[in-house]
């Protein structure tokens, strides 16, 4: 990517346009972290939280030494509850060990039900078996989202004992929970597993059914 590109995005993201704004993030994508930053940094505060929102995630995606800290200020410290949540997204897709903290006092502490389920696939991203007990917390939520989040993060984090505790959902009303615990099953070698993951595979959902027939193949390998 030549100065002279980089200058002209620049001088876009500067642009009185919301939209000239957002195709400047966007044209980011190819561009190296260590360029891409500097730039990204220029719209984290923009009045649009859409381009603020795209600048989080970006974050995320483009690693510099810079990225980790201005993502835990973010979650820290910002007002918005969907920027909070975008930061801690993003805080998973770094996979550094250092967000595990953060994440947790996000979750346990956060009063918004966004930002806790964020931070719920965050943890499942740092597969970091010291989520465990939150994560486990979490299945006890009123909110059926937080159930998705937590039963897929048990499966990333290999949490064999989590089993029982996530069988139950085998016939929850929601069918993306079901589809969930199907893909979590898969990385959670264990007879119940098996013997659940053959229940699954007759899901009147199609895309459940599908999920819990991949992950039999999956623990077959595995066995």
């Amino acid at each position: 990517m030549s100065e002279i590109n980089l200058q002209d995005i620049a001088t876009q993201l500067d642009s009185d346009s919301t939209k000239d704004r957002m195709i400047a993030l966007a044209s980011l994508r190819n561009v190296p972290a260590e360029s891409a930053v500097p730039l990204i940094k220029k719209v984290l505060n923009d009045e649009s939280l859409q381009i603020r929102s795209m600048a989080v995630f970006a974050l995320g995606i483009k690693q510099t030494e810079e990225s980790f800290p201005i993502l835990l200020n973010i979650l820290e410290t910002e007002k918005d509850y969907g920027i909070r949540a975008d930061a801690a997204g993003a805080l998973g897709y770094l996979e550094d060990p250092r967000g595990f903290e953060p994440l947790i006092r996000a979750f346990y502490e956060d009063t918004d039900w966004l930002v806790r389920f964020s931070a719920a696939v965050a943890l499942g991203n740092l597969k970091d078996p010291r989520a465990y007990d939150a994560l486990i917390q979490a299945l006890e939520s009123d909110e059926v989202i937080l159930h998705q989040a937590a039963i897929a993060a048990l499966g990333e984090i290999k949490a064999i004992e989590s089993v029982d505790a996530i069988l139950k959902f085998a016939q929850a009303e929601d069918w993306l929970v079901r589809q969930r615990l199907a893909e979590a099953l898969g990385n959670l070698p264990s007879p119940k597993s098996v013997s659940a993951l053959k229940f699954l595979a007759k899901d009147s959902h199609p895309q459940v059914s599908e999920a819990a027939k991949i992950s039999l193949e999956r623990l077959g390998e595995l066995v």
